[in-house]
């Protein structure tokens, strides 16, 4: 399987680089020069100093080699027709965004993430009310009464949000919606920041910042001169987030809240003398 990944990879260019090919599938240096030098004893590959920098190394496929890869490609294409032969138009598609799904939960991004915010679209709003009851539910033991409240303060907003003072996002990752934040008025200085969701696919990886910076970073701008927020202790991650932002926790109280003894917080921001984000 490793040889044949190799002589795949070597078979989508005319020329790769060793290094190159050593970071697209992850294999160790010695291991690699041992697979390639039997490529080319056998007459696979080529091997040259690169062009452009004579300390790295390229790798060409020789004429045996090109047909060595056709063989394995038009095999390889084969067995994936027989596998779907049985599969509608419509179950091929399903399939295909099922493994699309799989692979964007495993490849999870290590840098800033490239998140597109937007505003909600038709759908979008009943989308954070199921998934904030969902989530909760399933990872806090919150009961029914959590949804309701999600449900109050989105029908709320829909209802009768001012649009010169009040905003919401949702967040998209790679075409996939993975969170949501609310900014919406208290009185004429103060702001509201509001169900701050991310998604478990895009927890860690930066979503929720994005997110909160927008939205203190809107506040600020239609003149608000505070922004306050109302969380529990217990999301941790959440509050991690709010102090890197610059909010203080002002309050708190323990009381039975969504089926839980919990302490609810609340946290402020002075939105005239915290620094904008660059």
């Amino acid at each position: 399987m490793t040889e044949a990944r190799v002589l795949y990879e070597l078979g989508q260019r005319d020329e790769t680089e060793v290094a190159a090919l050593r970071q697209a599938i992850g294999l160790d240096a010695g291991y690699l020069s041992r697979l390639l030098s039997r490529f080319e004893e056998g007459g696979l590959v080529r091997r040259d100093r690169s062009g452009s920098d004579a300390r790295r190394q390229v790798i060409r496929l020789t004429t045996k080699g090109h047909d060595s890869f056709r063989v394995l490609d038009t095999k390889t294409v084969g067995h994936i027709r027989a596998l779907l032969a049985d599969l509608s138009e419509d179950e091929q598609v399903r399939l295909i965004e099922a493994m699309d799904m799989i692979r964007r939960r495993i490849d999870r991004p290590t840098g800033r993430p490239d998140v597109t915010l937007r505003p909600p679209a038709p759908g979008d709003l009943g989308w954070i009310i199921e998934r904030n009851g969902a989530l909760y539910a399933t990872e806090h033991g919150f009961d029914s009464s959590y949804e309701a409240l999600v449900a109050q303060i989105v029908a709320g907003y829909l209802d009768k949000h001012d649009p010169e003072v009040e905003r919401a996002w949702i967040a998209e990752l790679r075409g996939e919606r993975v969170g949501a934040i609310f900014c919406v008025r208290t009185d004429d200085t103060t702001a509201k920041l509001r169900l701050l969701h991310v998604e478990p696919s895009a927890r860690g990886a930066g979503v929720g910042t994005v997110l909160v910076d927008e939205c203190v970073d809107f506040a600020r701008s239609v003149g608000y001169r505070s922004m306050e927020l109302w969380t529990v202790s217990i999301l941790a991650p959440a509050r991690r987030i709010y102090q890197r932002a610059g909010f203080q926790l002002v309050a708190e109280d323990t009381a039975p809240r969504f089926g839980r003894e919990l302490t609810g917080q609340t946290w402020r921001l002075d939105l005239r003398h915290s620094r904008k984000r660059p």
